[in-house]
C-alpha cells in the first residue's frame, strides 16, 4: 500500500512510500482509509520528525478486516476513528474503543474533521463543568476546538466570547453562538467564570487577570510556542480563588465520544468546519498552507475512494 512518511523537508514534509498493509492487534479493526485530517500538533512534529513516525490520528473509511476479538464494527461498516498514529496511508489499524459508526448522510470527509478537535472541545467542556448561563473566554478560537467549544458551549447556554485574529472567523464564529469576538485577548471584556487558553506566551496572564473570583482558567495548549510567564504577586490582585487546570484530551477509550459527535452533526447541532478538500497527493502543499496559517478550518486530504 502507499503511506506518507515525513522528509524533515519543510518546503515538502511528507513524500509517499510503499509499505505493507498493517496486521491488526486481535482488538483492532483494519480500515481503509478514505479521508483523513491533518492537525497543528502534527504539523509541529514534522519539523523535527523522530525515526519511525507515522502520523495521522483522525481518520474516516470503511472496515475491510474486523477484529479479532467480534469488539468492533462488521466487515464494511463505515467509521471514523482516532488511532495512536498511522492514518495517512491507504489502510489503517485502528483500536475498536477508538471508532465509532457513520450514519449515511455523513461524509467521509466531514467525519475525519471530527475526532482530535472534536474529542478536546468535549472533555475541555466536562472539565469546566457546567456553562449554563456562565461567561466564558476562548483564545486562540479559530481553530478546529475553539469552532467546536464554541457551538457546544453557545448551545448549552454559555455566554462565549471568542479571540480570533481576523474578522471573517469572528463573523463565523458569531454565528455558530459567540456573544462577542475579539481579536487580542486584552479586549476581552470580562470577568468570565472559565477561561479556555491555548495560545500561552504573553496571552496567558492577561487571560488568567480577565478571571471572575474562583473562576477557572484551563491551559490545553501553547500555540503561539512562546513561554508563558507568571507573576505570584500579580495574582495577588487578581482574582481571588482563581483555579489553573493543566488539561491534555488524550486517553482512550475514544469511542464513546466519537459516537457523540457523530450524534450531534447528524441532528444537526455540530457543524464541522472544512477550509479544504484536496486529494491525497496534494498533502505536502496542504501541509505548507496549514504551517503558515492559509487555511482556516480544518484540511481534510481523500485517497480517492470517498463516499
Amino acid at each position: 500500500m502507499q503511506r506518507l512518511i515525513p522528509t524533515g523537508d519543510p518546503a515538502r514534509p511528507v513524500e509517499f512510500t510503499e509499505d505493507a498493509q498493517p496486521v491488526p492487534a486481535p482488538d483492532e479493526a483494519l480500515i481503509r482509509v478514505e479521508a483523513f485530517a491533518p492537525n497543528r500538533g502534527e504539523t509541529f512534529l514534522l519539523e523535527r520528525p523522530n525515526p519511525g513516525l507515522m502520523p495521522g490520528k483522525d481518520v474516516a473509511g470503511l472496515v475491510v478486516q474486523a477484529a479479532a476479538d467480534r469488539s468492533g464494527p462488521r466487515v464494511g461498516t463505515r467509521v471514523v476513528g482516532h488511532p495512536p498514529r498511522g492514518g495517512w496511508a491507504e489502510y489503517a489499524a485502528v483500536p475498536t474503543h477508538s471508532l465509532a459508526e457513520l450514519p449515511d448522510s455523513l461524509s467521509a470527509v466531514d467525519a475525519a474533521a471530527l475526532p482530535l478537535a472534536g474529542i478536546t472541545a468535549l472533555r475541555l467542556l466536562r472539565t469546566a463543568g457546567s456553562v449554563t448561563g456562565r461567561r466564558l473566554l476562548v483564545t486562540g478560537a479559530s481553530g478546529g476546538v475553539g469552532h467546536y467549544v464554541t457551538e457546544l458551549a453557545a448551545a448549552a447556554g454559555a455566554e462565549v466570547t471568542v479571540v480570533t485574529a481576523t474578522p471573517s472567523r469572528a463573523e463565523r464564529l458569531r454565528a455558530l453562538g459567540a456573544a462577542a469576538a475579539v481579536h487580542a485577548v486584552a479586549e476581552a471584556r470580562g470577568p468570565f467564570d472559565v477561561v479556555l487558553e491555548s495560545t500561552g506566551g504573553a496571552d496567558l496572564p492577561v487571560a488568567l487577570s480577565e478571571l471572575a473570583p474562583g473562576g477557572t482558567l484551563i491551559w490545553f495548549g501553547q500555540a503561539s510556542r512562546t513561554p508563558a510567564t507568571l507573576d505570584f504577586f500579580d495574582l495577588l490582585s487578581g482574582p481571588e480563588g482563581a483555579v489553573i487546570r493543566h488539561f491534555h484530551y488524550a486517553g482512550p477509550p475514544y469511542g464513546h465520544d466519537l459516537a457523540t459527535l457523530v450524534r450531534l452533526v447528524r441532528d444537526g447541532r455540530l457543524h464541522p468546519e472544512i477550509g479544504r478538500t484536496a486529494d491525497w497527493a496534494k498533502t505536502a502543499e496542504t501541509l505548507v498552507d496549514l504551517r503558515e496559517r492559509r487555511i482556516r478550518g480544518k484540511a481534510v486530504l481523500t485517497t480517492g475512494v470517498v463516499s
